[in-house]
């Protein structure tokens, strides 16, 4: 039998997302509530009838001077802004559709990006314009096309600045158009597979407002005035309310619906940081006494490990979330025995808008080493795990407790691939949708994530398909055949990729330079977070099964031990002052 949230169901909103953000009855808050400022340049902020105004005057003026209709895909390929915000809104009041990409990603990752979205347009920032520009003319963009955000102008002024995309005729005839809010696309968001490439994401507005009412309702403990209150956890300041400081990436899903959509459905004043530097998020917790951050893994192990965060006074959070990849009970208890830092987990995936297990902050201690509850309006169910060679139909359903993969259905539950009816047709069937992620639900109702059936690496939260990999060493003059896998790095806190390559010649015909020359090559193609930092390491063969398809498990269970053994080796040579391999 499927599982139902221990939340009570919530009467959700049928609407499109600027609908719910900014023509809601009886907004919480002021309008000159500011929400969000920059963490960089303090001047630089925006209240929430400011994000407003310029959200419908930057889509009036996509209307006016680019033809810009309902459906029409916006390309986004920028660090954190403060301005994400009213280009993100602007671009969905007009009924067209955002498509945030990594703007870590290399020209060639772009291209496709641009390519298999559609994009129309491409807004981006001055420290990535040159890429972008390379990108969006291979992808048939034109320069007039692309504008940039940000608090700098383009110097060589090709590149229009967002605030001059305005509706300077003062036509009052555009208007955003009317919304089927549970089939029109708001985001295409790019989700690596665990075959070829990235995939488009189709969100919907009805999947992404569902979410947002649904994170509100399981963590309604944030507040824009300091008026909620948790037993046995501290208040924000009364009257001056909670501050979020904004570190993630809001191109990724975790940042974009709770960075960039929840601090405007709940007023909560957000500071934005372009890029994550733990020195400089100890500092701004401390000066500006931050009650709340959403994080991940490895920005726990450094708060757990680095010494510049003793310097640091962190006493104002409230609380931490971790998201996108499995905490360990060890590094939630070291982090507070450290600094008295609370941590509770999240789960979910692009494919869930992205929330669909959060723990109650109550539970944080309790709870440890779990995701959560279920959010309202979904249900879960476990199916047994398929063995070798194996396909799971999702219908051999699992008593709860027992450990299963994890199959979820409600209305933020994505509406499927974009051009892609074959991948879509193996995770998506009549609603459920089918994680790729191996756990049980406790008699709390709790989330333990134990494994994964998918084979994607998560670096530090961002997906790494290994057929991705595999496909650029393929084409390197040295690889004869190659194999990628995750390996768990303890110095990094996080997996990382290793290949397992087949050297042109065999073994005898290593060369000392072979491994590094390789891993130079792979980099110049690849985003960083899909560089090989597991290392390289030659082999006979790439153990496959008769169909021909690479035994990863057995590749896994022999890189467990080799990497401990190099780790706890490099380890021993630090301590002996000895330089590392």
């Amino acid at each position: 039998m499927p599982i139902s949230s221990n939340w009570p169901d919530v009467n959700l909103s049928v609407t499109d997302i600027f609908s719910l953000l900014f023509k809601r009855k009886n907004t919480p808050f002021p309008e000159n509530q500011v929400i969000f400022q920059d963490a960089d340049q303090l001047e630089r902020k925006y209240t929430y009838a400011q994000i407003k105004q310029l959200s419908i005057d930057f889509g009036k003026g996509l209307y006016a001077n680019y033809d810009f209709r309902k459906g029409d895909v916006l390309g986004l390929y920028v660090p954190n802004d403060i301005d994400v915000a009213p280009v993100v809104f602007g671009t969905l009041w007009t009924g067209g559709v955002v498509s945030p990409a990594n703007p870590g990603y290399t020209v060639s990752e772009l291209v496709y990006q641009l390519k298999d979205s559609g994009a129309k347009l491409l807004v981006t920032h001055l420290s990535v314009l040159d890429n972008a520009r390379k990108a969006a003319k291979e992808a048939g963009i034109p320069d007039s096309n692309i504008f940039l955000l940000g608090k700098d102008s383009d110097p060589n002024r090709k590149a229009k600045h967002w605030t001059l995309v305005r509706n300077l005729s003062g036509s009052s005839r555009y208007r955003s158009p009317k919304f089927s809010p549970k089939t029109d696309l708001a985001f295409l968001v790019y989700s690596s597979g665990t075959t070829g490439r990235p995939k488009g994401v189709r969100l919907s507005h009805h999947n992404m407002t569902s979410n947002i009412e649904q994170c509100y309702q399981s963590e309604p403990h944030l507040s824009w005035d300091g008026s909620k209150h948790v037993p046995g956890l501290p208040d924000a300041p009364k009257g001056k309310g909670d501050k979020i400081l904004a570190c993630l990436p809001f191109f990724h899903i975790y940042g974009l619906n709770l960075l960039v959509h929840s601090p405007i459905y709940t007023g909560v004043h957000t500071l934005v940081l372009q890029r994550f530097d733990l020195e400089k998020w100890c500092s701004l917790v401390q000066d500006h006494q931050v009650t709340f951050s959403y994080i991940v893994p490895p920005i726990v192990l450094l708060l757990c490990k680095h010494p510049v965060v003793d310097k640091y006074d962190l006493s104002s959070l409230r609380m931490t979330n971790s998201g996108a990849a499995p905490l360990t009970r060890d590094l939630v208890e070291s982090l507070y025995k450290r600094k008295g830092l609370r941590v509770k987990q999240g789960y979910g995936l692009s494919e869930t808008s992205p929330t669909i297990f959060i723990q109650r902050w109550q539970d944080w201690h309790s709870a440890v080493g779990t995701t959560g509850w279920i959010v309202p309006n979904v249900q879960a169910k476990f199916c047994a795990v398929p063995g070798a060679g194996e396909e799971s139909d999702g219908k051999k359903e699992l008593p709860r407790g027992e450990i299963g993969e994890l199959y979820v259905k409600g209305p933020n539950i994505f509406m499927g691939y974009h051009n892609n009816q074959a991948a879509t047709a193996e995770c998506l069937e009549d609603g459920w949708f089918r994680t790729g992620d191996v756990g049980f639900l406790d008699k709390d109702g709790n989330l333990t994530i134990t494994d994964r059936v998918k084979e994607l690496i998560k670096y530090k939260g961002f997906q790494v398909p290994p057929a991705e990999l595999e496909g650029y060493l393929a084409a390197h003059d040295l690889v004869d055949d190659v194999a990628v896998v995750g390996v768990d790095s303890a110095e990094l806190g996080t997996e990382v990729p290793r290949a397992y390559i087949v050297r042109k010649g065999g073994l005898s015909a290593i060369q000392p330079n072979d491994a590094q020359d390789i891993i130079k090559w792979l980099n110049g193609k690849v985003a960083n977070h899909k560089k090989l930092r597991g290392g390289i390491k030659f082999v006979d063969a790439v153990p496959k099964s008769v169909s021909g398809k690479i035994l990863r498990r057995v590749l896994k269970e022999q890189a467990k031990g080799e990497f401990k053994a190099e780790e706890e080796e490099k380890s021993r040579a630090t301590r002996a002052g000895k330089p590392k391999l």
